[in-house]
């Protein structure tokens, strides 16, 4: 079903073969060399880069065509642009509202974030999108998607491979680059080639053939970092929605980001939106390298299930219900470990019924992955004429945007639904990070939505809190439901999976979103009292003490965990605010030991010496400090950053006192990102037994980073224990250097006017 060939293969005159082969046929050295330059991605880049040189091993300066934000992400963008320079947006930037969209938590505080963001979308000349009219990642495949461009938005699950747009999802200090005119500095990425072929069998959905790839590349890291490059004859079998809900869970494999090659069927779907200039086909040249391949058989891809607590937890849903017993016990006992630290037992035997059948309490159908037109059609049709039942089951269907929710009104689709029994929303993302339909304690929730980690879709783990979500395709919930929450497979069910052509009315955008592209009017920016600007930040010391004030040893740790999602969201405008519910659902005692610890701080630079606990570490180390020092808390985490783009992750840490992470290794490239443009330093260490109160100790610590140094000889210290050991940075560019020295991204910009 799914086969992974890693190292270089090449794809020739429709073939993969490898460098023996061509060398037989005649192909020259240098034509194989280059080979790399023949894959799609290599021209969009190459078109986007203004660093001069585009090849393996490059560092690229890449300019983008668009943006997009969310309301819970665009308020600190804006700010931190505002306070580093930014008089327009110099590209179109498109502001969305699908995040805190209820304006349910908090009071008046995120419908005033709606406010500043019309406020500013017309001030800088942007996009504006209200909430309710689409989720983030609908609205910019319907308006802004094109072939050979390149998007950045500041949410992981920015993805537009399919409709010919390699789209990334970063950090917001990313996009305030973009806003200064700056660019997005990375290195050649690889490219992975995911051949598809054949063509899946009636009750397979997108997700199914997501969760197969997720299942078999995620844990050995097999396109982390890299563009995964979609080629293959199984491409033709699959509608554009087919094909865009499997390319926005790309991002679920820690991937780059990812490209389609175009046809006809992406060429109607730009047609049918008004768009035909922004079509172009988009395919491999003759020859084409890829530095590994994904061979997935469409046909033999079966519907799966991702159980918690992450989406490559894959298992085939026909195995889980006839076993669940054995498959659930496992998964049970895995949970229970990954939740020991926490006041929650994780139970999923108990969703066995007598007869040996799975009973699941909630389905969900939303948001960018679930939420289209062709899944909630098919939906519809499989649970027409049936009821979901008076008992513990519940169902809601977030179409994905007004356009998509009026077609599904005219085709009737929503009428079968709402007949079934079936909650019909609008367009929200809430459902994929804990802010609607949230489940009840350890209740088993299936869902068509992106994620479903430990402290996500609402769970608290600290408060004795769980929601066990898995995930599944749209069809298999829909049959679900139609048995009353029995957990069903849609494969080889009867229904009429027939698709009636998308209808797109762009007039419900028209009539409603405020486009002020290129047209700056330069008014005020309206604040709420909950928008705040970022406290001050230092700039880095010659040397520094660190104190660890957290030790997770997890295999991952994920982004939720350091700034949980849910109703924290509605904080995101105050960053002292949000602060506070840093690794809440992690490591309580976080943020008070973070806080104790920016205190000692505090009191270093009010009386010009250092507090006594940190002049005893240095004694017992034998250590006397030439030149400045400062005193800073970090944490260790075995492999951080998987999930969310949310720069929060780090200015969290950072607002608290926080300069650095220390980690085996870093789950995905926009989290260390963050921690960079925050003038936190991503260390790498193969040693973890630190512990809580270790004092670390880097002399010219400063020196090191300006240099480009990486190995940091530390000295760490816990009372009368002193240990040598060595702390690795990997490369940094000129850029990178210097926001680290300046203590964060905007200072780095205020040094410079």
């Amino acid at each position: 079903m799914v086969k992974l060939t890693s190292g270089k293969k090449y794809l020739y005159q429709g073939k993969f073969v490898d460098s023996d082969f061509l060398v037989a046929q005649g192909v020259t050295e240098k034509m194989i060399d280059e080979a790399y330059k023949g894959t799609i991605a290599y021209n969009i880049l190459k078109n986007h880069n203004i660093s001069g040189e585009t090849c393996k091993g490059a560092g690229l300066q890449i300019k983008f065509d668009a943006m997009a934000s969310h309301d819970i992400t665009y308020v600190g963008i804006i700010q931190t642009a505002k306070a580093s320079g930014l008089e327009k947006f110099p590209i179109p930037y498109v502001l969305t509202n699908c995040h805190n969209s209820l304006c349910a938590v908090g009071g008046t505080i995120n419908e005033d974030d709606h406010v500043f963001g019309l406020s500013a979308a017309k001030k800088y000349g942007g996009i504006f999108v209200p909430p309710h009219q689409a989720v983030i990642h609908t609205f910019m495949r319907e308006n802004m998607t094109g072939c050979g461009k390149m998007i950045l938005g500041s949410d992981s699950h920015t993805r537009y491979g399919a409709l010919g747009t390699i789209a990334v999802g970063e950090g917001g200090p990313e996009l305030v680059k973009q806003l200064l005119c700056r660019t997005y500095d990375i290195t050649y990425p690889d490219v992975i080639a995911i051949n598809l072929i054949g063509k899946p069998r009636k009750g397979v959905g997108p997700q199914d053939v997501a969760l197969a790839i997720i299942g078999s590349v995620f844990k050995q890291g097999f396109v982390k970092n890299k563009i995964m490059e979609f080629v293959g004859s199984g491409i033709d079998n699959l509608p554009i929605e087919y094909r865009n809900g499997i390319d926005v869970m790309t991002t679920e494999t820690t991937c780059l980001s990812s490209i389609w090659k175009t046809d006809d069927i992406v060429k109607e779907y730009y047609y049918e939106h008004g768009r035909p200039n922004d079509f172009a086909k988009l395919e491999p040249a003759e020859l084409a390298m890829y530095d590994g391949v994904v061979e997935v058989d469409l046909s033999k891809v079966e519907p799966k299930i991702a159980l918690p607590f992450h989406p490559s937890n894959v298992y085939n849903l026909a195995d889980v219900i006839a076993n669940p017993k054995d498959i659930f016990a496992k998964v049970e006992e895995d949970g229970n470990k990954l939740l020991s630290a926490n006041k929650v037992k994780f139970n999923l035997l108990d969703k066995i019924t007598k007869d040996g059948k799975v009973q699941v309490q909630q389905g969900i159908i939303a948001g960018c992955a679930g939420g289209t037109y062709d899944n909630i059609v098919e939906a519809s049709n499989i649970i027409d004429g049936k009821y979901i039942g008076k008992n513990e089951f519940t169902m809601s269907v977030y179409p994905s945007s007004q356009p998509i929710y009026y077609d599904l009104m005219n085709k009737g689709a929503i009428s079968k639904l709402v007949k079934a029994g079936v909650n019909i929303k609008t367009a929200f993302c809430g459902p994929c990070f804990g802010a609607g339909d949230v489940p009840a304690n350890n209740a088993l929730s299936i869902r068509h939505t992106t994620r479903n980690f430990e402290s996500r879709e609402g769970s608290k783990p600290a408060n004795g809190q769980i929601s066990s979500v898995a995930l599944m395709d749209a069809r298999s919930i829909a049959a679900t439901a139609m048995n009353g929450g029995i957990l069903t497979s849609a494969l080889d069910l009867d229904y009429d999976n027939t698709i009636p052509k998308f209808c797109y009315d762009a007039s419900i955008y028209q009539n409603r979103c405020y486009n002020g592209v290129a047209q700056p009017n330069n008014q005020d920016l309206v604040y709420g009292p909950n928008i705040k600007d970022w406290p001050e930040v230092i700039h880095l010391t010659d040397n520094i003490l660190l104190k660890m004030t957290a030790v997770i040893n997890d295999p991952v740790t994920t982004t939720d965990e350091l700034i949980p999602s849910g109703e924290t969201s509605s904080y995101r405008s105050n960053p002292l605010k949000l602060a506070e519910f840093a690794l809440s659902r992690k490591v309580p005692e976080y943020v008070p030991r973070a806080k104790e610890v920016y205190a000692d701080e505090i009191a270093r630079r009010k009386e010009n010496k250092l507090p006594l606990e940190y002049e005893k570490a240095l004694k017992a180390a034998k250590i006397k400090v030439d030149g400045s020092v400062s005193i800073a808390s970090i944490i260790y985490a075995t492999k951080p950053g998987d999930g969310s783009a949310r720069e929060q992750a780090a200015s969290c840490q950072r607002v608290l006192g926080g300069a650095g992470n220390i980690a085996r290794e870093y789950a995905t490239k926009r989290y260390r990102s963050n921690l960079i443009n925050w003038g936190m330093i991503p260390f790498i260490s193969d040693n973890d037994n630190f512990e809580i109160n270790d004092i670390i100790y880097i002399k010219d610590v400063k020196k090191g980073i300006e240099s480009g140094a990486k190995e940091f000889k530390a000295v760490v210290i816990n009372g009368d224990k002193v240990r040598e050991t060595i702390l690795k940075v990997d490369s940094l560019t000129d850029t990178e250097k210097d926001i680290i020295v300046s203590g964060c991204l905007m200072n780095y910009y205020k040094d410079r006017k």
